[in-house]
């Protein structure tokens, strides 16, 4: 099917349809969609919902959190606002979605200010703002959208700025007003431990900035960053010490952004690095595309015969450690666990070498049911699902030589079946497992780092959908869009998208960062994807059928 989006919204402001959706089915009939009320009004969206703030489960069973099965010998039950989940164990997920419940509708579209109307990073999910006025900010509060935009399609070191929008409603909250980089993605969390969120990303000429919850300005480093372009941030407490390190191309600051170690190994443009603990110790690694460092900065491995690029952290074959994943202009290569190269410089579609032919983010996650995870890239013409071993299982045309965008997956019906997204110049897809397109959504993109993200956004127990745009094709696209299930039947995601290298155990669903980190690899083993919560907690979908 095809959705159509006839309005885009005003300046600055979130707005719920302001129109009817055309939805075009594969056989060819339309039928009009009615969207919500305007931004400003308590929106409907949940099946029952009162469309308030305060509207979620009052046991919290929804989230991921303390559900029924806590505390059973006092019959207490933990504060429903607060997260108790420390994501040690991820039981079997019981619910489903009625099989016809794939309707894709626009929940809200926002459009950026005349001055910041194009967005080229991936928009980022977390609860930042006190939505029931109870004077704290937690789960009981609708999540907020980090959207970084400005006024270019990607042009090295031009400046915009970072806005905090209302999951539910898109109305924007507020705007922060200090410029930083539109073409580093930031990472929202925890980072000085007083329980509330923080936003880091990079001003000009690279220099590390942290903000408040609020938008207020914490610290500005000293150190320049100077391949500062199209890259990304990530968090993690490299050595268990209960201090958040902040992670940038190849160095690690401390948490007020004191340069803590430099690595020999330049990330280079285009760049996110990832923390994973690859050698089984506890600890975590600092992982690039071709050299992997343990947290005091010492060397693990360094793979100098591999480029530059993406690194991706997950069990590919099936034994009891992590793969890395790089993907950079020659193709895919995979790593073992420590450094050891598996296979290199894999092109299995054919499309061409190069940044704008190979140097994709890519997405880990189980996408056929069968247990075992495979991996998800574009390249130039195609979006494709391989085996570990680079054997393809589907690939799907698709448009994107201008950029070096990802995608992710979730399983919307929760029937072991996993959907992928991704977003290429003009169209926003969602595919099934085979690989054929179940949505294509027009938008336009010079498709720099961003990617579709999804996340319970609104706090309706249903996932949503969040995608960003540009017009750089020269086409009106709204900057953010926000696309859900017509009647809100998709099962539950988490309700935070913190970073670019986001992979469920990094982040706690309230922002903290973990002091001790649950082996992503051994318990969902997905990378720049969600998961699905259950009655408190994580949970994976059953093996298919």
């Amino acid at each position: 099917m095809t959705l159509a989006l006839l309005a885009c919204g005003s300046a600055g402001g979130g707005v719920e349809g302001g129109g009817e959706t055309a939805i075009t089915s594969l056989d060819g009939g339309t039928t009009p969609a009615t969207m919500g009320a305007s931004a400003t009004e308590a929106v409907d969206t949940s099946a029952g919902a009162t469309g308030s703030p305060t509207s979620s489960d009052p046991t919290g069973a929804k989230f991921d959190v303390g559900g029924a099965t806590d505390d059973v010998d006092t019959g207490v039950m933990p504060p429903s606002c607060k997260v108790t989940d420390d994501m040690d164990a991820v039981g079997e997920c019981s619910k489903s979605a009625p099989p016809d419940s794939f309707e894709p509708d626009v929940q809200w579209t926002w459009q950026g200010p005349a001055s910041d109307p194009f967005s080229i990073v991936a928009p980022l999910v977390a609860n930042l703002t006190d939505d029931n006025a109870d004077g704290e900010i937690d789960l009981c509060d609708i999540p907020d959208v980090l959207v970084v935009s400005a006024n270019s399609s990607g042009a090295p070191g031009v400046l915009g700025h970072a806005y905090v929008l209302d999951g539910e409603t898109g109305t924007e909250h507020f705007q922060i007003s200090t410029p930083v980089d539109h073409t580093v993605t930031p990472a929202i969390g925890d980072i000085d431990g007083d329980g509330l969120p923080e936003i880091v990303t990079a001003v000009a000429q690279g220099f590390l900035v942290a903000f408040e919850h609020d938008g207020t300005l914490k610290w500005t480093g000293t150190t320049p960053w100077p391949d500062v372009y199209s890259g990304a941030i990530a968090l993690a407490d490299l050595d268990n010490d209960g201090d958040v390190e902040i992670i940038a191309a190849n160095f690690v600051t401390d948490h007020l952004g004191v340069r803590v170690w430099t690595a020999p190994v330049a990330a280079g443009n285009w760049s996110a690095t990832a923390a994973a603990d690859l050698d089984g110790d506890g600890a975590l690694e600092v992982v690039l595309g071709n050299a992997a460092y343990h947290a005091d900065g010492s060397q693990y491995y360094s793979t100098p015969q591999v480029a530059a690029g993406y690194p991706q952290i997950a069990d590919l074959d099936d034994d009891p450690m992590p793969e890395v994943l790089v993907m950079n202009g020659n193709g895919i290569t995979v790593l073992e666990h420590d450094g050891a190269v598996k296979y290199q410089d894999q092109r299995p579609t054919g499309d061409p070498l190069g940044f704008t032919g190979w140097l994709r983010p890519a997405t880990v996650h189980d996408f056929d049911g069968d247990q075992i995870a495979e991996y998800a890239v574009s390249s130039a013409n195609h979006y494709s699902v391989y085996e570990g071993d680079a054997s393809i299982v589907w690939s799907a045309n698709v448009s994107d030589q201008s950029g070096i965008a990802a995608g992710t997956a979730f399983d919307f019906l929760g029937d072991g079946i996993a959907e992928a997204m991704y977003a290429d110049e003009t169209t926003m897809f969602i595919f099934d497992g085979a690989g054929a397109p179940l949505l294509t959504t027009p938008r336009t993109s010079g498709t720099l780092s961003e990617y579709p993200v999804v996340a319970d956004i609104d706090n309706d127990g249903s996932a949503e959908i969040v995608v960003v745009s540009n017009q750089y094709l020269g086409m009106p696209s709204p900057t953010v869009q926000v696309i859900r299930d017509v009647d809100d039947r998709w099962i539950q995601a988490r309700r935070i998208w913190n970073q670019h290298t986001y992979h469920v155990t990094n982040v706690r669903e309230d922002g903290t960062i973990p002091q001790y980190e649950p082996p992503h690899h051994t318990l969902l083993n997905t990378f720049r994807t969600n998961a699905q919560i259950e009655d408190g907690g994580l949970c994976k979908p059953p093996p298919e059928g």
